[in-house]
């Protein structure tokens, strides 16, 4: 069985940034629509921020705080 790919797909990115500068573009969208998809790229952006951070997720299971 293959190794799932680690990070974003690339056709998910290049499907938000083509969307974003489309929007950016467009005088005839709302201010609504235009940070509806702004957030959508802010999003992406923190989530890649996350898969490259190595100890994203390691203490998990870690429960110092917890009384034992």
């Amino acid at each position: 069985m293959a190794k799932k790919a680690k990070g974003i797909n690339p056709d998910l990115e290049n499907a938000v940034n083509s969307m974003l500068l489309e929007v950016k573009n467009n005088p005839d969208l709302s201010l609504t629509d235009k940070m509806k998809i702004l957030d959508r790229a802010l999003k992406l952006e923190a989530i890649k921020l996350k898969a490259d951070s190595d100890d994203w997720g390691a203490g998990l299971f870690d429960n110092d705080s917890e009384e034992q």
